[in-house]
């Protein structure tokens, strides 16, 4: 895509950071700032293609049916999964006799937040903190910057604890 890869090559170039850099931290949290910049510039072209699309009378991606009850079955499968800001996200939903029997979510918190994987590869929080130094253990921000970079759907409190488990240090940042 020419227009992330611009506006990638020219953060780099005003932060004067290489392009290792994109894979850390940084790399993470800048992400998410100039997608959110493409997104916003984008928007405007979509606003006037709905509007264009309303003045012809092009209805078609409203039916207005399939937002009756009544005409639902009473039985039915589903499953959603898409690329979320945060990575890969799925949805899956089982009705029976017109109710929800199962229902189940996997977020991208939970593949983030994950440990080493059947083959012992390291999970992704697990491995962007390795080799983090911590110029104040005491209070280890470079662990929070870096846990929420993955930008978790999970509660904002990091515990250190030592080789045996003992917990040292508990910060809570909500």
């Amino acid at each position: 895509n020419q227009e992330a890869r611009t506006l990638v090559d020219s953060s780099l170039r005003k932060l004067d950071l290489p392009v290792e850099a994109l894979f850390s931290t940084m790399g993470r949290t800048a992400a998410r700032t100039l997608e959110s910049k493409i997104i916003a510039d984008a928007m405007q072209g979509w606003y006037d293609q709905l509007m264009a699309n309303i003045r012809a009378g092009k209805l078609e991606t409203f039916n207005p049916a399939l937002w009756e009850p009544s005409s639902w079955p009473a039985e039915a499968r589903g499953v959603g999964f898409m690329e979320a800001p945060r990575g890969a996200l799925a949805h899956w939903l089982v009705i029976k006799d017109g109710v929800i029997d199962n229902y189940q979510a996997v977020v991208p918190s939970t593949w983030n937040a994950g440990p080493r994987d059947a083959a012992g590869q390291d999970g992704p929080y697990e491995a962007a903190l390795q080799g983090t130094e911590l110029p104040d253990p005491a209070q280890p921000l470079e662990i929070l910057r870096t846990i929420h970079s993955f930008d978790p759907c999970i509660a904002c409190a990091v515990h250190l604890v030592d080789p045996a488990g003992e917990e040292l240090l508990q910060v809570k940042i909500c």
